[in-house]
């Protein structure tokens, strides 16, 4: 039976628009608790076209931008959008490769 987590989303139902708010860091678990690694980064983007939703975009690694004064839009290389069932509800996650400044200042 297929289920509902092994669907893949179009990132495009995101919008064309990704707002980068915050970036935190990506911890690891082990049996359900967190330990000190740091596997990589979230990036919260808010999505304008979508009433300001917002979805965290995992980014394994260093940590590729800051958080900004505000918001900045984004674009990432390689996103891919995923359901997933966490304390009793469905969820959206992202995760990408690369994460870059849509208008960067010269």
């Amino acid at each position: 039976m297929l289920k509902l987590t092994d669907l893949i989303v179009d990132p495009k139902s995101l919008g064309n628009k990704l707002w980068l708010v915050d970036v935190s860091p990506a911890y690891e678990y082990q049996n359900n608790r967190r330990t000190d690694t740091v596997l990589g980064y979230r990036y919260a983007v808010a999505l304008p076209e979508k009433g300001l939703d917002k979805v965290d975009v995992r980014i394994d690694g260093q940590q590729q931008m800051d958080a900004p004064d505000g918001y900045v839009e984004v674009r990432f290389d390689n996103l891919e959008v995923f359901i997933y069932w966490s304390k009793g509800d469905y969820h959206v996650g992202a995760k990408a490769t690369g994460i870059h400044l849509v208008n960067p200042k010269a």
